[in-house]
């Protein structure tokens, strides 16, 4: 069924999804305060007509978007994101969502492995689908059926949101070893510290165990952390290289915002504890990395 489908962001993300959409449905682009594919000349007049909204924007403007839409939004409309970050108040993006419109309209997010870059080349791309009304998985099969993302209905909202986001901040950690050359062992061990890690923080915020055992943690995490193209794992190795004059993306944003609003007990987890450590005092780095493996090891100080 052809869906009218409106995209917020016309970024590498956003014209990946118009890539998948726009042979099998009428999608309207929307960016930087002006409509850049549509029928009319406002933002509040394409909403009007859509029946998808797909925010393809970081999380910051989230609010304020949402906000703007809200009263525009046709019954029975649904809306999106793919944002994998945390906002300057600590919220995520689901959290943003369900403020503006638990009980007045619905929502979703989806998350997994999917490289702008790969979808654009016709690659496959798989995600997560969690939605406020299960009812609308319809729709969404719908919207992605004869397109390479592979879409599997979820649950544990925001479980699955805090998988996607903090997974950026253990991915850096694997392009410290590899530029420490820790050897493919350690990857092992990175791997299964890191969700086991996302497991507890998971469940602290009263989601499910086995959430980040899911295209939005373990999937999602794995092509991070080892991607060619990884913003994150590329940071970790610069950081190990001792380059420390541009430290930045949503992993290192992250780690602010946890630390800054105090959204859980970080210092409980050892192995985001040496991420946090290694990007607020990178000149440590390697004094961090051995008392880790001591810490493993229960031996003394390992130099790395």
């Amino acid at each position: 069924m052809k869906q009218r489908v409106l995209i917020l962001g016309y970024g590498e993300m956003g014209h990946a999804m118009e890539y998948l959409l726009a042979v099998r449905h009428d999608v309207r682009i929307w960016n930087m305060g002006a409509v850049v594919k549509g029928s009319h000349a406002t933002l509040e007049e394409e909403v009007a007509e859509a029946q998808v909204i797909l925010f393809c924007l970081p999380v910051n403007p989230h609010h304020e978007i949402a906000s703007r839409i809200a009263p525009h939004l046709a019954n029975g409309s649904l809306c999106l994101t793919i944002a994998k970050g945390l906002d300057e108040f600590g919220r995520t993006a689901a959290q943003v969502f369900e403020s503006l419109f638990s009980g007045r309209h619905r929502y979703g997010v989806v998350y997994g492995p999917m490289i702008s870059e790969e979808l654009r080349a016709g690659r496959h791309g798989f995600a997560d689908v969690v939605l406020s009304d299960t009812a609308d998985f319809g729709a969404m099969r719908s919207l992605f059926r004869g397109s390479t993302l592979v879409c599997q209905q979820a649950s544990d909202m925001h479980g699955r949101s805090w998988s996607v986001i903090l997974k950026n901040v253990y991915a850096i950690l694997f392009g410290v070893a590899d530029e420490l050359q820790l050897g493919d062992n350690m990857r092992g061990h990175l791997m299964v510290a890191a969700i086991a890690e996302l497991s507890g923080i998971v469940q602290s915020f009263g989601g499910q165990a086995h959430t980040p055992y899911s295209y939005a943690g373990l999937g999602d995490l794995l092509t991070t952390a080892t991607s060619a193209g990884s913003h994150h794992h590329a940071l970790g190795q610069q950081l190990a290289r001792g380059e420390w004059s541009d430290i930045s993306g949503e992993g290192v944003h992250t780690l602010r915002m946890v630390e800054k609003h105090r959204l859980f007990d970080w210092r409980a987890y050892p192995l985001f504890a040496l991420a946090h450590d290694v990007v607020a005092t990178p000149q440590t780095l390697r004094g961090r990395v051995g008392e880790y493996l001591q810490l493993l090891r229960g031996m003394d100080i390992c130099p790395v």
